[in-house]
């Protein structure tokens, strides 16, 4: 049967029909919609982990267990699951063992640029790329055969353009896969110092084998067209080529790139007159073909920088445009993103941008968005769960330069449970004054209403322990926390007033309330006046003062000919910020009028 899918749906039936029985993520776009498809398969355990690491070495464990296993994240997440990785390399797999790292050309959604398929050089593992959503599905499979043959994790690098782009797919039944039975294996398994040195040797030897395979797998093809032009490329630059060129040019596609199939691309390159690397986003490829003596373009035509398309690929090897489908500029609208209407974040930020001699450090996470027009409160982010040991040392660095500043490290429930926890624990044990703010909105919000530890329920949708963010933060040993609504700017303002005046102590501010637009559980319900009545101007009393306009909610406008602020009902949700701002009292809910 045939079915569009997206790359990522497409990873994820590939998972399922290669008979895997593990699987875990970290949410993170463009990879978190991987894990949510895998999830409705019974057949495989799915499982949300706190973050990439966890994922990792869960994947791990069941690998050696017998079964045969997988995990997924965004590029980023794959720096924080690096050390259970490069270790794992020197082990080998049992059941086979299958991950994705999911790039983002172009940070259409991340703090950075940066191209996995380095880590596979460096950790010397196994690696595929696949250009489309059938490949995406055909390549888990191979994937599987390749971990388990050669005794290697194999990892799957996918870009934004790969996972959200659509395409038909043949799909199979589900390949059935027996465990392989657990054997203490100490002299392969446990990589004490003895140990791992000769595993190295063994990691070598694999590599050389690899590289054979490289050569031989029908994952790396020519298409010989025009020589003229000879293109080794990979991944969905392969499409923007053929887009390009079409028969104008001859292919070596490669969808097993690491290690490079070089004497595959030494003939390939005997028979173009002018041969081209085009990849995003490194010279991965042309370094290693470079190396090997073989003449080939790359970083001298095709940029580095940000995401590729055709017409970048057209301007470097022809010095033509490429137009493709063209859309009028003025059609285009600049939408910057920002706070939902009713976001839970909007109080703590409104409040918080008041304070004088402030440092805002914010984290990985929709509160990302509080640096932003109007509300200008956060001052710097750095990485995932990051806030609280970057305040630190801000602290630390105030005090031995003489700034009389405060610092506020802010971080969602679900970061906090990533690695903030680590964070957090950094600022108790050493006595930090810091200002510490967990912003707890029941969920995790920005990748799309994933279920976290907090929660209180699986990916699956099934109750589970719920890990209560308050308590955690007692047993770390802070003992001055206090709980908030931050939609009631008043007690919003006295618990920053609360904690500023705390100096010589790590104080932690928690925000509680749920995302407007989850899907409510049974317990949100119960806990929180959540009925979204929506807030109306009273135009008679409204003064134009746009005190209102300065929380930044998007259900707000201002009437230019009437000088008049206005609220579009159907944006809405009745958060009440907007009400505490009005200096004249002309906001109330619908009906309290």
């Amino acid at each position: 049967m045939r079915q569009l899918m997206t790359g990522d749906e497409a990873i994820a039936r590939g998972v399922y029909e290669a008979g895997a029985s593990f699987a875990s993520a970290y949410p993170g776009t463009p990879s978190t919609e991987i894990l949510e498809n895998i999830a409705q398969y019974d057949e495989i355990s799915s499982e949300w982990a706190p973050n990439e690491k966890v994922a990792m070495e869960a994947a791990i464990g069941a690998s050696i267990g017998g079964v045969r296993s997988f995990a997924a994240m965004k590029m980023v997440g794959l720096n924080v699951a690096a050390d259970p990785l490069f270790t794992f390399a020197y082990l080998g797999v049992n059941g086979g063992m299958v991950f994705v790292s999911a790039d983002d050309p172009g940070m259409h959604s991340s703090q950075n640029e940066q191209d996995n398929r380095n880590y596979a050089k460096f950790a010397k593992i196994a690696m595929m790329e696949p250009s489309d959503s059938q490949e995406a599905k055909d390549m888990v499979a191979e994937a599987y055969e390749v971990s388990e043959r050669y005794g290697t994790p194999v990892m799957i690098r996918m870009t934004t353009r790969v996972c959200h782009s659509k395409g038909l797919v043949q799909t199979a039944d589900r390949h059935s896969f027996s465990a392989v039975p657990y054997v203490k294996q100490r002299d392969k398994m446990d990589p004490v110092p003895a140990i791992s040195k000769v595993r190295r040797y063994v990691v070598e030897e694999r590599e050389e084998k690899l590289k054979e395979y490289s050569e031989q797998t029908a994952l790396n093809f020519e298409e010989m067209n025009d020589t003229k032009i000879g293109i080794i490329t990979s991944g969905v630059s392969y499409n923007y080529c053929k887009e390009v060129f079409g028969d104008k040019a001859s292919y070596l596609k490669l969808g097993f790139t690491y290690p490079l199939p070089l004497q595959k691309i030494r003939a390939f390159a005997d028979k173009v007159d002018e041969l081209y690397v085009v990849e995003e986003l490194d010279s991965f490829m042309e370094d290693q073909i470079q190396k090997a003596g073989i003449a080939c373009h790359g970083r001298d035509v095709i940029p580095g920088i940000d995401e590729l398309n055709p017409n970048r690929i057209a301007k470097g090897i022809l010095g033509e445009s490429y137009t493709g489908v063209l859309v009028e500029p003025e059609l285009i609208v600049d939408r910057p993103p920002a706070l939902c209407a009713g976001c839970p974040h909007r109080g703590f930020f409104y409040e918080l941008s008041k304070r004088k001699d402030t440092v805002m450090v914010g984290d990985i996470g929709c509160y990302a968005l509080g640096g932003s027009e109007p509300l200008n409160a956060k001052d710097m982010a750095l990485c995932m769960g990051s806030a609280f040991s970057l305040g630190h040392g801000l602290v630390r660095a105030f005090s031995k330069s003489g700034q009389a500043k405060r610092v506020v490290a802010v971080m969602g429930d679900s970061t906090f449970f990533h690695t903030g926890i680590n964070a957090l624990t950094e600022v108790s044990y050493n006595k930090s004054n810091t200002i510490c703010v967990i912003l707890d909105n029941r969920i995790t919000g920005m990748t799309g209403h994933q279920e976290n530890p907090g929660t209180g329920y699986t990916i699956k949708g099934e109750p589970t322990t719920i890990i209560d963010v308050e308590q955690v933060v007692q047993a770390l040993g802070i003992h001055h926390v206090r709980t908030v609504n931050p939609n009631d700017l008043s007690d919003m303002k006295s618990a920053l007033d609360w904690a500023y005046s705390i100096e010589d102590e790590p104080v932690v501010i928690i925000t509680k309330w749920p995302c407007i637009l989850k899907k409510f559980s049974s317990e949100d319900k119960k806990e929180f006046n959540l009925d979204k009545v929506p807030c109306v101007i009273d135009k008679e009393k409204c003064i134009g003062c746009k005190k209102c306009l300065t929380t930044g909610c998007p259900a707000l406008r201002f009437n230019l000919e009437e000088k008049k602020s206005e609220i579009v009902e159907v944006d809405c949700v009745g958060c009440k910020v907007c009400m505490q701002v009005c200096p004249v009292k002309a906001i109330s809910r619908k009906g309290d009028q």
